[in-house]
């Protein structure tokens, strides 16, 4: 089996989910730490026992020996060096969100579709065990037809610092940082059906910053579903963790996180499904799950479950919901 060789651009938080991930998988080399400056970049590379490191990313893009690249980066540097890696033939993974908004998304399609390279979205709750669980129950038909929900992406009591408070650098503020997680995990359990309208309210109360930090999005699916979506930084209290989604069906409810649902035909007594424990929230596992699907779809050229489609729907969402809080009107899709 052929080993695949893979750089990581970013060396903060994020990317040692998912350097943990590579480093289990076999014929998978991690050849290249790139941060921001050569120090970073060496002291992650050190952890990992990588032997190469780098500061200029963009260089990689001609390496003969990289077949694809990892970017756990500022937003607004996802379009430029996604293009340029697909420009030269390499696959992609973009962290959340795909690009600073709908319009660089597209710039990104084109250079994928030009060169037949791979880009994969690092929507992650696609690959949680709870909700591929209850993605498949609604599936069946188990709750009917699935009237509305809520989702929740919002940090209770604090909220990041750095490029992720600056709207120059990451497009939005607890939007497109958490929101996006209540959005696509929401999207994926209904099946992908298209939205079709979107209002906002968005603001900033909790900090001295550009960008939001609290929010209500109420989406429109083409399916007949309304989903409710609160996101924030800095919040009081949440009704629940990262990506909590509350399902509310003709034949009974469901929820992720805690996960159960009701059914009718049940006299809505509770059942909590026998699922696999989770040591943390935001599990390694998921993301071990998110980077094999990412691996399997370079070897055998697959469409990834979170690619481009699915990263540019929730940009037009996001896109939406920021002109709907500035005008206050509802934003048809």
């Amino acid at each position: 089996m052929k080993k695949i060789r893979i750089a990581m651009i970013g060396a903060g938080f994020i990317a040692d989910y998912h350097m943990r991930a590579l480093s289990s998988l076999k014929n998978v080399e991690v050849t290249t730490i790139c941060a921001h400056s050569l120090s970073s970049a060496q002291l992650f590379a050190d952890k990992y026992n990588i032997k190469n490191t780098s500061d200029d990313a963009l260089t990689l893009s001609s390496s003969p020996d990289l077949d694809g690249v990892i970017l756990a980066i500022p937003n607004r540097l996802h379009a430029e060096y996604a293009i340029e890696f697909l420009k030269r033939g390499k696959d992609v993974f973009i962290e959340k969100p795909l690009a600073m908004d709908f319009k660089e998304g597209e710039l990104i399609r084109k250079a994928s579709e030009k060169s037949g390279s791979i880009i994969m979205t690092g929507h992650m709750w696609r690959f949680d065990d709870d909700v591929n669980y209850m993605r498949q129950l609604i599936k069946d038909g188990t709750f009917g037809d699935i009237i509305k929900t809520k989702g929740y992406g919002i940090h209770e009591d604090w909220g990041p610092e750095g490029w992720f408070v600056k709207k120059g650098l990451s497009g939005g503020g607890a939007l497109i940082d958490m929101g996006v997680h209540a959005i696509d995990t929401v999207r994926f359990l209904l099946g992908d059906p298209e939205p079709i309208s979107v209002y906002a309210r968005l603001g900033t109360f909790f900090g001295n910053y550009d960008v939001d930090d609290s929010g209500i999005i109420i989406i429109n699916w083409s399916n007949g579903t309304s989903s409710i979506i609160e996101s924030g930084w800095w919040q009081p209290h949440s009704d629940g963790p990262e990506a909590a989604t509350r399902l509310f069906g003709v034949k009974g409810y469901a929820s992720i996180f805690p996960t159960c649902y009701k059914l009718k035909s049940d006299r809505f007594k509770e059942t909590v499904p026998d699922l696999p424990a989770r040591e943390d929230h935001c599990a390694q596992r998921i993301y071990d799950s998110e980077m094999t699907h990412f691996i399997n779809c370079i070897r055998d050229r697959s469409t990834p479950r979170s690619g481009i489609e699915e990263g540019q729907v929730v940009m037009r969402i996001t896109d939406a919901a920021y002109r709907s809080s500035e005008t206050n009107c509802v934003i048809t899709m």
